[in-house]
């Protein structure tokens, strides 16, 4: 059994297998992405080096395909709820993190990667300015370590939680897309929850994305470098072309359940090939004082969005 493991294309095909279970509905968002990590730890990942591209096209393609699920009223309102904390919440965090990370004596670029990404939009934040302020590959493997690792906790307690304080659809909706750092756990998470908090978690979490574009122009600014260039995250245009078609082409409401449907699977195979990206090798690397601020930061943000939506929404 032992040779059979360890053998390359047994790694392989059990890969593959568990990836295609993952695509059913039988899977839940949390499951996958445990499975993924259970994959990495036990056997490693075979297809390491090649999976983190396909996790960023996966994740656009399985966003957009929720557009088809939404109204465009119903992203309007969404994002009309979440405005004023998504702006109080970036400035927060990004101000905490500048003050905590000095404390701490932590490097300027780490210190700044895992503000932005707690602050913004997690692993997509953190690629998108990195060309910016140029850390070094061990700073951007910490802070995409530690969001990630977040991530992963996030999507298995907040559901929890939520129902525990017998949340609203609409508030845990909102929740999760301020107190979990990466779209794909937001999503995630959401759609655990249910439905109506999958539809406002996904408008607020890609309307909080936006601020990626402002943010790397002072980011910019912060570490003078004007030949750097700003990513824009293109894809939420799609998404928001998909709520278009969705909303003012009736034909679409024949469809629209089937390409959800995919879209979700899509989710949790992206979950899934997360999940097999960390391994306790990757986590050992993360160190405690750069630990201390991303847990500080996502603490904040987690409650104080929190108790901001329960008194306030």
């Amino acid at each position: 059994m032992k040779d059979f493991i360890l053998n390359g294309k047994s790694k392989k095909l059990i890969f593959i297998v568990l990836a295609a279970i993952c695509l059913t509905p039988f899977i839940s968002s949390p499951i996958a992405l445990l499975l993924g990590f259970i994959l990495a730890v036990c056997i490693g990942n075979p297809f390491e080096k090649s999976l983190h591209q396909y996790i960023h096209l996966l994740l656009q393609i399985s966003i957009v395909g929720l557009g088809f699920g939404l109204k465009l009223n119903e992203a309007l309102e969404a994002g009309k709820s979440g405005l004023i904390l998504t702006v109080i919440s970036i400035f927060t965090i990004m101000i905490l993190g500048y003050f905590i990370g000095k404390a701490l004596k932590l490097e300027r670029p780490l210190s700044y990667l895992i503000s932005v990404g707690t602050a913004i939009c997690g692993g997509s934040a953190i690629a998108a300015t990195s060309p910016i302020i140029k850390p070094n590959t061990k700073q951007i493997s910490l802070a995409l370590a530690i969001i990630f690792t977040l991530n992963s906790i996030a999507l298995f307690i907040y559901p929890i939680i939520g129902h525990f304080l017998n949340l609203t659809q609409q508030q845990f909706g909102l929740w999760c897309a301020v107190g979990i750092h990466d779209t794909s756990s937001v999503v995630g998470a959401a759609s655990k929850y249910g439905n109506e908090a999958l539809k406002i978690a996904t408008t607020v979490k890609l309307a909080r994305a936006l601020w990626i574009i402002p943010v790397s122009l002072v980011t910019m600014f912060i570490f003078k470098n004007k030949e750097s260039k700003i990513k824009i995250p293109w894809f939420i245009g799609y998404f928001i072309l998909a709520i278009l078609l969705s909303t003012y082409f009736p034909i679409f409401d024949q469809i629209s359940s089937g390409i959800t449907l995919l879209a979700k699977s899509g989710l949790n195979l992206t979950l899934f090939f997360i999940g097999s990206t960390l391994s306790i090798q990757t986590l050992k690397t993360i160190g405690s004082k750069p630990l201390a601020l991303a847990i500080f930061l996502w603490g904040f943000i987690s409650i104080g969005s929190l108790l901001f939506i329960l008194n306030f929404d």
